[in-house]
């Protein structure tokens, strides 16, 4: 009702006293989701007060009271509350705002509070107007238009460059207070970025679709140099001035100079001319000294424009009496005398000019002699042409002590030069008859050795040297123990595979039977394998296993921060008694540091839930982990599917991505398409990668590379860059990528990819060259340089080293190991018996660095079993024998006499094959 008819609660006290004044009335309020609101009034003095909403008076049992005393006038305070519920302002239907009041009685009558509005507050998800990418030229002026969603209360606003909050306070040229926009008034070159519009009320936060702005700057001409010289130094050529766009050049984009860049115009130079002599003169009359002369000029014609000057005199004198002519007045006879001693003295010079004649003549006849012998070669002069016969060269190469030969303490042979068309094949007779059966499993005895030589040798494990080869620091993928080692292919040679040889998808599990002498079992491309021990599987029985990796998405959600760090790996079948522990390689992309890391080996139940296993780091009896910088070897006694999850424990935990470049036309013929794919560094993820590009037709334009990303919540940036301007274009603001932290970070079914468009503006154009910039914002950068032909005919093609398992899926019995069976008993039998001095399993476990829960190999029945098991496991692709030798040998516990093992003492009937190749 109205103010006047208002009904009054039932009893209202009434005492002598003053009006009631409000010393606190009622706020608006807004109801946040579905958390109620209070309101509250409080009055002096009072006798009772009653709040009324849109205009009903709310139930006396919906108040709370609270009453006190104003120690200064002795009057008589309440204060009263009451809850206001999202369903009741729901329910409210009237022409304004649902509004609250409180009223206040005291004898002299009452008093009213202001009206409190209670709203619901939200905010909508889609912004009604998002900010468009602009691209402007320098000085120009940008203007962002954001209309933020529809809310209660309004949304404030909030601008982010890059991700950075822009504080106009800072930035006379910048002003965000117009009606949310954001205006930069003249713009430069650090205005470009990424703008994002934030709204946020007392509800939520809400992010605009960001806007890409382009700051581009128009190129120049620069100042004409002055004019060459003329080109021509004779006659008719041609000179020229340049310059060049850089006042300023263009940038982001922005518009090459128009014009000629080169100026040429036409220059004629004067030709030299060298003088040259007239005729000589007639003879002048003879001159009273006996002589007359001659002269000539070198006017015919004269040297102009810088010609040369005639050689030779320009005057002749003679005798011209030939002697008989009276000089000074002498008589005749003195004359004559005088030219009788110059005879003399003619005659002489004579006789010295023939004789060096003589010499000259003699001195040129030999030097032709030797010049025309020469034509038989130098050779000649060589002392083996004066013994008969030729002499014979040996050409060797003073090699190195190699640790990967089979003995590397035997000094080179270099008097004798070999060329190996094969592997070495190395015999060691020494003392073959002291070797019986019956000693081969007999523990050594406990001595201490000196050995010279290489223990495979001298334990008689092969009969072949093992050739090494070293991938390419860049190449991928790696393998499971070593990312860029040395590699060994069961064949002794790596080989090159081709994206074309990669298996199909189909074949991602791979199964095979096994029986009683076990084997090795592996998904080929992958990095994961599964060693099933000798013995593991009962005698005279045989069991179909199979070893499959989960694709696309795995069942397996990380909670909070933690990631999956390799794929999900099955093997089975999961009811499968093994006697002993079976190893399970799974290959995982962190950048191994227990500071950094915490890593968990998880199994999937029958349920389909999954439970930890254990901690890496933990010490336990049921299951044990070793760490390799890209592989986790995993000793199990159940089979079962299988996963590693990484928990990051602190923001320096690096996760390991490998970078990849594919490119390929589109159906336009001037466009080309480039993917930039980001992966776990991990050879099963490299694959599938390659299997969709392969339907895609893409081809890998380069080499690809490691890029270490951290788990600091910094976004990763793909660029493309140094795009021939010429040749090629893209558009400005595609040719940066953002991707946020979190989809980077976190495990995703499908590999991450940035794609790029590029236009070529000539069918001509058959070559492309840029360079692909990935980078985390403060972290990490890689830079791959893009050299390569868009004509698939004419492409090189990118190779990366494997290894040759796709050819050995499966392998069974012995040719499956590196250690033959009767050393591996021999070897087991000698540490698994205890030593006083400390000299048993534990020692062989930390010589092959294995240091940690030795209480799991303690548990089994022969702990030097369990070792070597792991030890195949880890080096199943370089067969490292040479380490495993150095291990014993430094342990003391290797006997020199022990003789190589003939073959007919050899029981298993697969053991010749593997002997054939080298183990």
């Amino acid at each position: 009702g109205n103010d006047n008819s208002e009904a009054l609660p039932e009893s209202i006290p009434s005492a002598p006293g003053t009006l009631p004044h409000f010393m606190e009335e009622p706020d608006d309020a807004y109801i946040i989701k579905s958390n109620p609101i209070v309101l509250r009034c409080k009055a002096m003095p009072a006798m009772q007060i009653f709040f009324k909403c849109n205009g009903e008076w709310v139930h006396q049992n919906e108040h709370v009271s609270e009453e006190s005393m104003d120690e200064t006038t002795g009057l008589k305070v309440r204060e009263v509350f009451i809850n206001v519920t999202r369903q009741q302002v729901e329910d409210f239907h009237g022409p304004e705002d649902y509004w609250c009041q409180c009223v206040a009685w005291s004898h002299l009558g009452t008093s009213k509070s202001r009206k409190a509005s209670v709203r619901i507050a939200y905010l909508r998800k889609n912004f009604e107007q998002d900010p468009q990418g602009k691209e402007v030229p320098i000085e120009g002026m940008i203007v962002l238009h954001c209309r933020p969603p529809e809310g209660v209360p309004a949304a404030e606003v909030e601008w982010l460059k890059n991700e950075e909050p822009i504080d106009s306070n800072l930035d006379e040229n910048i002003d965000t207070r117009a009606d949310h926009n954001l205006i930069i008034r003249q713009a430069r070159l650090s205005d470009s970025g990424n703008y994002t519009c934030m709204a946020a009320n007392i509800v939520a936060k809400r992010r605009s679709m960001s806007a890409t702005v382009v700051v581009y700057v128009n190129g120049g001409w620069s100042s004409w140099t002055e004019w060459s010289n003329c080109n021509a130094r004779c006659g008719r050529g041609w000179q020229k001035r340049s310059r060049t766009c850089t006042n300023p050049a263009p940038l982001n984009g922005g518009a090459f100079c128009e014009g000629m860049s080169v100026q040429k115009i036409t220059c004629t130079s004067l030709c030299p001319v060298d003088g040259s002599w007239e005729v000589w003169s007639e003879w002048s009359v003879c001159s009273p000294e006996c002589e007359h002369l001659r002269v000539r000029e070198c006017i015919a014609p004269p040297p102009r424009n810088g010609g040369k000057y005639c050689e030779g005199l320009s005057q002749e004198s003679e005798n011209c009496t030939e002697g008989l002519c009276i000089q000074d007045k002498k008589p005749l006879h003195e004359i004559k005398s005088q030219n009788m001693e110059t005879a003399s003295d003619i005659a002489l010079y004579s006789g010295l000019g023939a004789a060096v004649i003589a010499v000259a003549v003699l001195v040129v006849g030999v030097t032709l002699y030797r010049r025309s012998q020469s034509e038989y070669g130098v050779d000649v002069i060589d002392s083996s042409a004066l013994t008969g016969g030729f002499q014979t060269f040996n050409f060797k190469t003073v090699r190195q002590g190699n640790s990967l030969l089979l003995n590397s303490s035997m000094q080179p042979d270099l008097t004798v030069s070999r060329t190996y068309s094969g592997p070495i094949c190395l015999q060691d007779p020494m003392d073959k008859e002291l070797m019986t059966e019956s000693s081969l499993f007999n523990p050594l005895s406990d001595i201490k050795v000196k050995v010279q030589s290489s223990f495979m040798v001298s334990l008689g494990v092969t009969e072949r040297a093992e050739y090494h080869g070293k991938a390419h620091s860049g190449t991928f993928p790696h393998g499971n123990s070593r990312a860029f080692g040395t590699m060994q292919a069961r064949n002794k040679a790596t080989y090159i595979q081709n994206l074309s040889s990669i298996s199909t998808r189909s074949e991602l599990k791979t199964t095979a039977i096994f029986g009683h002498l076990g084997g090795r079992l592996v998904v080929p491309n992958t990095g994961v394998s599964l060693l099933i021990p000798h013995g593991a599987i009962p005698e005279e029985s045989s069991w179909e296993i199979y070893l499959a990796i989960t694709q696309r998405e795995s069942s397996l959600q990380p909670e909070g921060t933690d990631v999956l760090l390799g794929p999900e790996v099955t093997c089975g079948p999961s009811d499968l008694p093994v006697s002993t522990p079976v190893a399970l390689t799974i290959p995982h992309c962190a950048e191994i540091n227990s500071e950094h890391w915490n890593i968990h080996l998880k199994k999937r139940t029958q349920q389909g839930k999954w439970e930890e296993v254990m901690s890496v780091e933990e010490e336990t009896t049921s299951c044990y982990c070793l760490l390799d910088p890209y592989a986790c070897h995993i000793l199990l006694n159940s089979f079962g599917t299988y996963a590693l999850i990484g928990e990051p424990i602190s923001d320096c935990a690096v996760r390991q991505l490998k970078v990849a470049v594919f490119g390929c036309l589109s159906c336009n013929s001037l466009d080309y398409n480039m993917r930039v794919y980001c992966m776990d560094n991990t050879p099963c993820a490299f694959q599938e990668v390659v299997l969709d590009e392969k339907l895609q037709g893409g081809q890998l334009l380069e080499e690809p590379k490691l890029l270490y990303f951290k788990g600091n919540t910094f976004n990763l940036q793909i660029s493309v860059l140094d795009i021939p301007p010429f040749l090629w274009r893209i558009k400005p603001f595609t040719a940066c990528q953002e991707v946020p932290f979190s989809r980077v970070w976190c495990s995703s079914p499908k590999p991450l990819h940035c794609a790029f468009s590029l236009e070529r503006y000539s069918p001509a154009t058959a070559q492309l060259s840029c360079k692909v910039c990935v980078r985390q914002v403060k972290g990490h950068e890689q830079i791959l340089q893009i050299q390569t032909s868009i004509l698939e005919n004419e492409r090189e093609t990118i190779t990366f080293f494997a290894h040759d398992d796709s050819n050995f899926p499966a392998q069974m019995g012995p040719k499956a190991f590196k250690i033959p069976y009767s050393i591996r008993q021999r070897i087991c039998a000698t540490f698994d018996t205890p030593n006083a001095k400390g000299k048993d399993w534990q020692m062989l476990a930390q010589k092959n660095s294995i240091n940690r829960n030795l209480s799991y190999f303690a548990a089994q029945s022969s702990p030097s079993a369990v070792i070597l098991d792991l030890w195949e496991a880890q080096h199943q692709h370089d067969g490292d024998l040479d380490s495993l030798a150095c291990a014993l040998e430094e342990i003391g516990r290797t006997h020199s006499k022990i003789s190589d093992i003939t073959e007919t003492e050899i029981e298993e009937p697969d053991f010749n094959y593997s002997r054939q190749n080298g183990l």
